[in-house]
């Protein structure tokens, strides 16, 4: 954290925290990858990575959209995030996209 006067350091980190923030999942359309990220931007950040800005999901490129979801906070964001990043998150994400297929 910033270390600012006691004053301003607690209304920055409020402002922060209560700005909507989205988690999204993206997969390849080439190989088995699945992505999962957070943004505040969450539209602009998937096209960053469909535009290869991003080392990390570069190679994957280009991807589907798998699911966006928008939570109040960026906190909020995070613990969802996180958890899709487990192995039970990375479970559902899996199934949905198997759902996803078969619906095709």
């Amino acid at each position: 954290m910033v270390d600012l006067p006691a004053g301003r350091q607690a209304r920055w980190s409020t402002m922060i925290d209560e700005k909507p923030c989205s988690v999204y999942a993206i997969f390849s359309l080439t190989k088995e990858y699945i992505y999962v990220g957070s943004a505040y931007n969450a539209e602009l950040r998937i096209e960053q990575h469909q535009r290869g800005k991003e080392r990390t999901t570069k190679p994957y490129r280009p991807f589907e959209i798998l699911m966006v979801e928008h939570h109040r906070n960026r906190q909020e964001a995070r613990e969802r995030e996180k958890y899709l990043k487990s192995g039970a998150g990375k479970e559902f994400l899996k199934e949905l996209r198997a759902s996803r297929r078969e619906a095709k």
